[in-house]
């Protein structure tokens, strides 16, 4: 049998194109021409492209150009416009803040300057010197005022200055605070004011601590020791030149729910630091 590509007459094989090999090699040329069969028709030859799908295919491949440019076009505009509302954004913010600070920066030396609250009375009974409520190590500076209450319901301010005492005997824990305010508005002072308390765990090397008493779960404090701590507060700001911003809950160091109704109720503390803006502006 013939291979593919091949055919065989008179001894003679013939090519496709009808040109003959004979000859000892004549298996080996068979074997050539059906291998160039073979790839002749896995591989036949390109059919040249008219003039016109050339230009149609060139058409194609400009429109497609062109629509890729003009959506890095729309893209890059789109970025463009988003930056520069961004930056515009960020540049009002920057002046506003720059504004709003130099604002407050004023109205801060306005308090501080005419704040002129007299001390109101205080009694001072000390801890007696243990490492357990009074330390007796110094105070490096004053910048915040912490307010606190004391998480005993209905104790006085006594009562509450005797377990910071007691706790130089029994040493199960470390506290105190410069001041407790009790529930008729008595003002006890526990520590004097060039020694550091142990009230705020973070800050207490640089600040002064209020304890308030109160009479109900909510914690909410009674007018007059509302009104003690609004006076006691405005007096130590003039003694450090400080502004009721400086004056902070111990919530707004470490998250502690203290003084409890001033951080259940926001609106309320913002209030007490507005009278007390009011308080020292109108003495």
């Amino acid at each position: 049998m013939a291979k593919r590509g091949v055919r065989t007459e008179a001894g003679r094989r013939y090519y496709p194109d009808g040109s003959f090999y004979s000859g000892r090699n004549a298996g080996a040329a068979a074997r050539e021409l059906e291998y160039i069969d073979i790839t002749l028709r896995e591989n036949p030859p390109k059919r040249k492209r008219s003039r016109e799908e050339i230009l149609a295919r060139r058409k194609k491949r400009r429109r497609q150009r062109r629509i890729a440019q003009m959506l890095m076009a729309g893209c890059v505009l789109t970025m463009g416009i988003m930056l520069g509302f961004l930056l515009w954004k960020i540049i009002g913010f920057v002046q506003d803040r720059g504004v709003f600070n130099q604002v407050m920066d004023e109205e801060r030396k306005e308090i501080i300057r005419e704040n002129d609250t007299i001390k109101p009375v205080i009694t001072e009974d000390f801890l007696t010197v243990n490492p357990y409520s009074r330390p007796a190590e110094p105070l490096d500076g004053v910048k915040n005022i912490f307010v606190h209450y004391t998480a005993n319901k209905n104790t006085s301010a006594r009562q509450n200055r005797s377990y910071f005492e007691n706790l130089g005997i029994t040493g199960e824990t470390s506290a105190s605070a410069h001041f407790i305010i009790g529930y008729d508005g008595e003002i006890i002072q526990c520590l004097p004011l060039d020694e550091i308390g142990y009230a705020v765990k973070t800050r207490n090397y640089d600040s002064i601590s209020i304890e308030c008493c109160y009479r109900d779960d909510s914690g909410k404090f009674t007018d007059a020791t509302y009104q003690s701590l609004l006076q006691l507060t405005a007096w130590l700001l003039k003694e450090y030149k400080l502004a009721p911003n400086d004056v902070l809950r111990h919530y707004d160091v470490g998250g502690k729910k203290c003084p409890l109704y001033f951080v259940e109720h926001e609106d309320s503390w913002e209030q007490f630091r507005q009278d007390l803006t009011d308080y020292i502006l109108e003495k």
